[in-house]
């Protein structure tokens, strides 16, 4: 039992305007495979048009949520929690309170700004109470300081800055997050290192870069729970 983390990710997707649109499964699946992402319980279709994957790194998270966002047309849930070990063969199969929670979550994510939302464990909405909260804005904003809240609010601000990328965005993100200079990355795409630089701008490169370090903070937060505490977050 020490080989596994007592809390998990369950990532869950719903495609936006399956009614209306081609099935966006296959192509999803074929992208994510092909972004050679740690997962625990791999990416499948689990009903209709919606797929589901599980990890226990912050890193996947991310990182699916960049593909899901980039390909478009999916509605993102993030359930955090414990899963009923030994874990099955296949997502499909595993159970667990995660798996509860990533429900919630993207059943949630229907009315989200940002097509996103994270839920954990019922029961568990103040874990992590900041001592300062009481003092925020009077008690205000104080509900709303809880870790599951700030995570979720983390993964709504960094989505809605790189879902607005265009794909010529997203062609000069990729080169230069994969360590490429300016100059490299102009070559590459067969423009000038100004237009290179004005595609990062409008990508809000550095904006986003910001605010995936928050949210990958925010998450790290909730994993460190202590074990014997409620985890951090009550579905709403």
């Amino acid at each position: 039992m020490k080989d596994f983390p007592s809390s998990w990710f369950v990532i869950t997707a719903d495609q936006v305007g399956s009614r209306t649109a081609p099935d966006a499964v296959p192509i999803a699946l074929q992208t994510l495979g092909a972004a050679n992402l740690g997962m625990r319980l791999d990416f499948e279709r689990t009903v209709g048009d919606e797929i589901q994957g599980l990890t226990a790194s912050i890193d996947d998270v991310l990182a699916a949520i960049k593909v899901l966002t980039r390909l478009s047309r999916w509605r993102i849930g993030v359930g955090v929690g414990p899963v009923e070990l030994p874990l099955a063969a296949t997502s499909r199969a595993a159970r667990g309170p995660a798996f509860i929670a990533a429900r919630d979550a993207v059943t949630a994510a229907y009315r989200a700004p940002s097509e996103i939302a994270l839920r954990t464990v019922a029961g568990a909405g103040d874990a992590f109470p900041p001592d300062g909260a009481r003092g925020v804005s009077g008690g205000l904003y104080a509900r709303y300081c809880s870790a599951q809240d700030r995570a979720d609010s983390a993964l709504t601000i960094w989505r809605a800055l790189i879902r607005r990328r265009t794909d010529e965005g997203w062609q000069a993100v990729t080169l230069v997050e994969s360590g490429v200079s300016h100059r490299e990355a102009a070559r590459g795409l067969g423009v000038s290192e100004s237009a290179v630089s004005q595609r990062l701008a409008r990508a809000r490169l550095a904006e986003s870069v910001a605010a995936e370090r928050l949210a990958a903070c925010e998450l790290a937060d909730l994993l460190a729970a202590p074990p014997d505490a409620p985890l951090p977050g009550t579905p709403r």
